[in-house]
């Protein structure tokens, strides 16, 4: 799996962003912690997609101070606070169609054809993955580690009806 380091991850994307890219931020599982480090890795975007697990209302307000954010309930996302958050969101990118769940197990369409990106988290296992035109993206966990896996979150850019994927492994 290919992780590029956040500050090099930055440099690259003042040097390339061109004026009509979009840079979106993608974060799931953060159960109730906003670490610093993601705060840093999510500066400058223009929009964060949260695929679940959120933990807490803190969490999206710590969120929304750096951008507009469109989150989607986890299977750990309880209480009144959570009420209001949809299993699933559809996110409209100028021509990109961006599906949102917690658990890509649960998904109940068939992207291809509709939908360019399918955002999930639930195994806190970071992946980028193209399926048959789809770009699935599970940008891991960016709260408590778990196991061995990273700590990590993602970037995608936005270019027209293109879409690149880049996963980011914050230093913890």
């Amino acid at each position: 799996m290919l992780f590029v380091p956040f500050v090099a991850w930055a440099i690259f994307q003042s040097i390339v962003l061109k004026a009509n890219e979009k840079l979106i931020g993608v974060i799931s599982d953060t159960h109730g912690l906003v670490r610093p480090q993601a705060i840093e890795a999510l500066a400058g975007v223009a929009m964060i997609l949260h695929a679940g697990d959120i933990g807490n209302a803190a969490v999206l307000d710590a969120l929304r101070e750096i951008a507009p954010v469109v989150a989607v309930r986890g299977n750990n996302d309880k209480g009144e606070w959570a009420e209001s958050l949809p299993d699933s969101e559809v996110v409209e990118v100028g021509p990109v169609s961006i599906y949102m769940l917690h658990d890509l197990k649960e998904i109940d369409i068939s992207p291809a054809g509709t939908f360019q990106v399918v955002i999930s988290g639930h195994s806190h296992k970071p992946s980028v993955e193209d399926k048959r035109g789809v770009l699935y993206v599970n940008p891991g966990s960016a709260g408590p580690r778990r196991f061995k896996l990273p700590v990590s979150l993602a970037h995608l850019q936005i270019e027209a009806s293109t879409v690149k994927a880049k996963l980011i492994e914050l230093s913890v």
